[in-house]
């Protein structure tokens, strides 16, 4: 019988430990935030990009961090490294009015004017882009409940209006299945990369004595086609094609 107490106790110290360490480190991100969000007000841009960093090292990332990282290199005058995290706050945040607006005007300010493309199930999905693949497997978790709630009602029994309610959860079931899976393979897949350099060039090759083909501005938006060694492979939707150094852009996906 005392074994049994002494398991009971030792699990509850475990549970009421990690309880404590997680409301430790809650709080902790909480103030370094606090004192972010306080040295931005009072134009302290470089105090406040370090302080954002380090939470999200620390692996505290939300959206809204990612959007003021974005607002504090952008009063800092880096245009590329503010559209950078505009563009990661955008997959977690995708329908804030105050980040889609600065970051519409962040790209206006940058000096390659590259048209913004995505795939054809973009459009037939059109509403995926408003939301984020976590809110999606949300609503398709609710649905999946419903749906099958619905379906062992159906079994012990049939009604008309279970028949019909039946019928339009099938529809949303299967719709809310396949954008959650085509946001989650975009999430996953996402190859954009942001230029964070001031101006780089576009090279035939990987090599520092290849051939120049173009030019790109920090800001500019492409698509990472594959890395080798320390270089990118990049394109553009008017499909120009190049490769840069990889210390020259970031990737979006977080």
């Amino acid at each position: 019988m005392k074994i049994y107490v002494w398991i009971s106790a030792a699990i509850l110290m475990a549970v009421f430990s990690e309880m404590n360490y997680t409301y430790a480190r809650t709080e902790d991100c909480q103030e370094i935030f606090f004192r972010s969000n306080q040295a931005c007000r009072a134009d302290n841009y470089q105090e406040a990009i370090e302080g954002y960093n380090l939470l999200i090292a620390s692996g505290c990332i939300n959206g809204h961090i990612y959007y003021n990282l974005g607002n504090a290199y952008f009063r800092e005058g880096r245009i590329g490294h503010a559209v950078l995290n505009y563009e990661r706050a955008r997959l977690l945040i995708p329908r804030d009015a105050d980040l889609n607006f600065n970051l519409r005007y962040a790209k206006d300010r940058t000096q390659d004017a590259i048209p913004e493309s995505g795939p054809f199930i973009n459009n037939v999905l059109f509403w995926i882009d408003s939301f984020s693949a976590g809110e999606l497997l949300w609503c398709f978790s609710v649905l999946n409940l419903l749906f099958w709630a619905v379906m062992l009602t159906r079994l012990f029994r049939r009604s008309e209006w279970s028949y019909y309610v039946f019928l339009i959860l099938l529809v949303l079931w299967l719709a809310a299945g396949a954008s959650f899976g085509f946001r989650w393979h975009q999430v996953e897949n996402d190859k954009r990369a942001v230029i964070v350099q001031a101006e780089v060039d576009v090279l035939a090759g990987p090599d520092s004595r290849d051939t120049t083909l173009f030019k790109l501005h920090e800001g500019a938006v492409v698509h990472n086609e594959r890395q080798e060694n320390s270089w990118y492979l990049i394109s553009l939707p008017d499909r120009k094609r190049g490769w840069i150094p990889a210390k020259a852009a970031e990737m979006v996906k977080i």
